[in-house]
């Protein structure tokens, strides 16, 4: 089974997680948070990621919220750590909760393909909303299209 280990700037990792549960409560083992606290040093941080990852067996997608911040940079080093001892890891950036949620919907597709689902699920979950309608701006957008000769 893949686990999901979201490393990110305090407080997102465990908010991230606490939606996750809100949604799905049967996912609090495969779900797991590290806030990057703003006075940490990024070695503690990346000991303490080395401490959870050991702790969860499996496959292992890591989550950070921004690329070339400090926790994007600890889960790079944990990436290569695990993947250098031989375990299946992945990282993605850009975590958002569409994301989040469409990993613990698809948590037994190999972690390639759960990799890919990461970044569309975050992807398709981003979109500007009308504020006449309320509707999805791309929604109207496609139908708009839709309706021309």
């Amino acid at each position: 089974m893949n686990k999901i280990l979201i490393v990110a700037h305090a407080p997102l990792a465990k908010a991230l997680r606490e939606c996750a549960l809100h949604v799905f409560p049967c996912c609090a083992e495969q779900v797991v948070a590290l806030d990057v606290q703003p006075d940490a040093a990024p070695e503690d941080t990346f000991n303490a990621a080395c401490q959870l990852a050991q702790s969860m067996q499996g496959n292992l997608l890591v989550l950070t919220d921004l690329f070339g911040a400090t926790p994007s940079n600890v889960a790079q080093r944990l990436v290569q750590l695990c993947a250098a001892q031989g375990r299946q890891v992945r990282e993605v950036t850009g975590a958002n909760l569409p994301m989040l949620l469409r990993l613990v919907c698809h948590a037994s597709l190999p972690l390639e393909a759960l990799e890919q689902c990461a970044v569309t699920g975050g992807a398709q979950g981003i979109f500007a909303v009308d504020v006449r309608s309320g509707a999805p701006a791309c929604t109207l957008l496609a139908a708009h299209t839709e309706q021309q000769p």
